[in-house]
């Protein structure tokens, strides 16, 4: 008898412990986009692959991407994407866009590609999600592109 006056307190407390949650919280972090690899056209310009980074644990959409490039220190062009595009969890996504840069920019990743040697980036903006709710966030990235072995005027 008293097993069953314990259970029959201890079965709402069981029960509401197990109601308050499922364990897995929502947790969204600002986005970004770098650079995964730039490839030089005949023509001059620029095929870049941009690389859309969600760091949240729930799906995230991009809408627009607006983001300056430099190489090195030199004004290389602005970009704006449209993508409407549904980025994983904790996942990326691959997406293209053609360039035609600035003068300056273009003799610094000619030079390094000529050289196969690395050259700096910079890319920042605004990014602009509707999912998992509606948010524009700054960014930022620096890093570097190498001349790829192998393939002339690919830098990654």
């Amino acid at each position: 008898m008293r097993r069953f006056a314990l259970l029959a307190l201890l079965a709402p407390l069981l029960l509401l412990l197990t109601a308050c949650g499922d364990g897995i919280r929502e947790r969204v972090f600002p986005p970004t986009v770098s650079l995964q690899e730039l490839a030089l056209q005949p023509d001059g310009r620029w095929t870049l692959k941009l690389r859309l980074q969600n760091f949240s644990n729930v799906p995230m959409r991009f809408d627009r991407v607006d983001a300056t490039l430099k190489i090195a220190t030199a004004q290389a062009g602005t970009i704006t994407l449209a993508p409407a595009l549904s980025v994983g969890p904790e996942s990326a996504e691959i997406v293209e866009f053609v360039l035609l840069p600035g003068s300056a920019a273009a003799d610094h990743v000619i030079v390094a590609s000529n050289r196969r040697s690395n050259v700096a980036y910079t890319l920042s903006g605004t990014i602009v999600s509707s999912e998992p709710d509606s948010r524009r966030d700054d960014f930022e990235f620096q890093s570097q592109l190498s001349a790829v072995p192998g393939l002339p005027g690919v830098l990654r």
